[in-house]
């Protein structure tokens, strides 16, 4: 009971400023990073060296893979025929010309390329055409030349 009065009530000095209460918090706070970490000068120093040289090597390494996926991006884009992209060449310059595409993405690039080959080649349609359904296929053909007559029926009187 004594200490919840004494909570609330307080020390009424403490509350003035006379002088009373100040100098704990400034002990509480040291201005030293190193001896708020618990270290000593040197030992923070090489702390500080170490965390900047994981961060550059971090960000080197980012920079590398962002390189490497605009090297993929590139490729497509030239294997498409599709516009180039200043980004992605920026890019590629900025990590350097040592960039290489890596090799799970080669190799995933590679397969597509071969299944597309195997699409395109006359031995490719003819095993689709394998494996098309014949009457859906007319059924398709058949809505396909009724729909024309009917458009054609619309636009010209003399049908």
């Amino acid at each position: 009971m004594a200490f919840l009065l004494k909570s609330m009530i307080g020390n009424p000095l403490s509350g003035m400023g006379l002088g009373g209460g100040g100098d704990k918090e400034e002990e509480a706070t040291p201005s030293d990073p190193a001896k708020a970490a618990g270290m000593t000068r040197e030992e923070y120093e090489e702390y500080q060296k170490q965390l900047v040289e994981e961060k550059m090597e971090r960000d080197a390494d980012f920079l590398h893979k962002k390189a490497e996926r605009a090297t993929l991006r590139v490729c497509l884009r030239e294997k498409y025929r599709l516009p180039k992209s200043e980004q992605d060449e920026n890019m590629i310059e900025m990590a350097g010309d040592d960039v290489d595409v890596p090799e799970e993405l080669l190799k995933m690039v590679d397969e597509d390329a071969t299944e597309e080959e195997g699409k395109d080649s006359i031995m490719g349609q003819i095993q689709n055409l394998q494996n098309m359904d014949m009457d859906q296929l007319k059924e398709k053909a058949s809505a396909t030349v009724t729909e024309l007559k009917s458009k054609a029926e619309e636009k010209c009187s003399v049908m």
